[in-house]
C-alpha cells in the first residue's frame, strides 16, 4: 500500500480500532488508551505514514457539497446573520475538500420554495441546511433526502421527526414561553397584542407557530383571563402598518403590553415612536440593527436573541464531521442561549 493513498479508514482496518479512535490518536485528541495508542503508532511507523488526512481525503476526488436553502433576504433582515455564518464556514470548509452552496427561494410563496428543493435534490449534494419554512413542503423535502441518504441538519426551528441529523437553535416553546414572562413583568394582565406577519395564502408558511404556543400557555397558566388579540401586518407593505396600528389601539385602547415572535419588530417602531406618552412594553426577538437600535432609544423593551451565525456555523460543523471524519453529534438537538438584551446591554452584545 502506497503511504500517499492511506486513509484512517484503511488504519481503522489493520488496528482493528474504530475510525473515531484512529482520528484522535493522529490529532492528538484525549479519550484514547495507551494500547489503543500504540496500536495506530505502530502501524504509522510501519507504513512510514504521515499524518494527512485532509490531502488524503482529496486525493480520493469524492463530492463533498453542503448546500444551505434559505428564504432570500434584503441587507439588515435576520436571514443575513445566517449568511454571515455560512461565510464563516467557508475557510474550514476548503481545507476539507467540502464546498458550500446557498440556494434561495422567496419565503412568501411555496412554489418558489418547492422549486428550491428540487434545484438541491437535482444538485446532489453530501448534506443540507436548512430552515423549515413551508411544514408540509419541509417533511416532503426531506423525505426525498432521506431517500437519497442525504444527511440534513435543522437551524433556526426544527420539525419533529426522527430524521433529522442535528438541530442547532432556540428551544422555540421555551423562548415563547420566556417572552411571556418577559412582557408581563409579572403584572395582572387583561389584554396584550401579538403581532404577527402575513405569511403565504395556503397558510402553510408559520415558523413561530411553536413560540406562539409557548407564549399562550405561559398566559394560560398565569393570566386566565387575559385576551390575546393578533394584528396581522404585511412586510411588503409598510406604508399600512401604522394604519393597520393606529386602527387595532383606537379600538383596544386598554392594550399596553405587545409581542412579536419574528425578527421584524422594528417594523411597528415608527408607529410606537409617535405614542411615547403611551409607554409601551413590548418584546421581539433577534439582534437586527434596526431592532437593538429600537431598543436602545427606549421604544422596544427587550429582545430574546439567539445566534444565527452561530446555528449556521455548528451546523456545518457538524455536517462537516460527519462527511469527512465520520462523527456523528453526540446530541440531536444542540440548543443555543436565549440572550435577553435590554437597552443596558445591548451595546455590548
Amino acid at each position: 500500500m502506497e503511504s500517499k493513498k492511506t486513509t484512517i479508514k484503511d488504519i481503522a482496518r489493520m488496528t482493528g480500532l474504530s475510525k473515531g479512535t484512529v482520528d484522535r490518536v493522529l490529532h492528538n485528541r484525549e479519550g484514547v488508551s495507551k494500547k489503543s495508542y500504540a496500536k495506530v503508532m505502530e502501524v504509522i511507523k510501519d507504513l512510514g505514514y504521515e499524518p494527512n488526512l485532509y490531502a488524503s481525503l482529496l486525493a480520493q476526488n469524492k463530492k463533498r457539497e453542503i448546500v444551505v436553502v434559505l428564504p432570500g433576504c434584503e441587507k439588515g433582515e435576520f436571514w443575513e446573520l445566517v449568511e454571515k455564518g455560512i461565510a464563516k464556514s467557508q475557510d474550514s470548509c476548503s481545507s476539507l475538500g467540502i464546498s458550500l452552496q446557498s440556494v434561495h427561494y422567496d419565503q412568501y410563496d411555496i412554489e418558489s420554495f418547492r422549486a428550491a428543493c428540487k434545484k438541491v435534490l437535482d444538485m446532489e449534494p453530501a448534506g443540507v441546511v436548512l430552515p423549515p419554512m413551508f411544514k408540509n413542503e419541509t417533511f416532503v423535502f426531506v423525505d426525498k433526502l432521506k431517500a437519497k441518504e442525504i444527511p440534513f441538519v435543522y437551524i433556526d426551528s426544527k420539525l419533529e421527526s426522527d430524521s433529522y441529523l442535528a438541530y442547532f437553535g432556540m428551544p422555540i416553546y421555551q423562548s415563547g414561553y420566556l417572552c411571556a414572562h418577559i412582557l408581563t413583568d409579572e403584572q395582572n394582565l387583561k389584554e396584550a397584542a401579538i403581532i404577527r406577519i402575513q405569511r403565504d395564502k395556503h397558510g402553510q408558511s408559520d415558523p413561530t407557530i411553536n413560540r406562539r404556543e409557548g407564549f399562550i400557555d405561559y398566559m394560560t397558566e398565569h393570566f386566565p383571563g387575559c385576551e390575546l388579540h393578533n394584528v396581522f401586518i404585511n412586510p411588503n407593505k409598510p406604508k399600512e402598518i401604522d394604519g393597520i396600528l393606529e386602527h387595532f389601539f383606537a379600538e383596544h385602547p386598554g392594550v399596553r403590553h405587545i409581542a412579536m415572535f419574528n425578527s421584524r419588530i422594528y417594523l411597528i417602531t415608527s408607529f410606537l415612536e409617535k405614542h411615547p406618552e403611551k409607554k409601551y412594553r413590548v418584546v421581539g426577538f433577534d439582534n437586527l440593527a434596526a431592532n437593538i437600535k429600537s431598543l436602545k432609544n427606549g421604544t422596544v423593551t427587550a429582545l430574546i436573541a439567539q445566534r444565527p451565525d452561530d446555528q449556521a456555523v455548528k451546523a456545518i460543523g457538524a455536517l462537516s464531521d460527519l462527511l469527512v471524519f465520520g462523527r456523528e453529534p453526540s446530541k440531536r438537538d444542540n440548543f443555543m442561549p436565549m440572550d435577553i438584551l435590554t437597552r443596558f446591554n445591548a451595546e455590548y452584545y
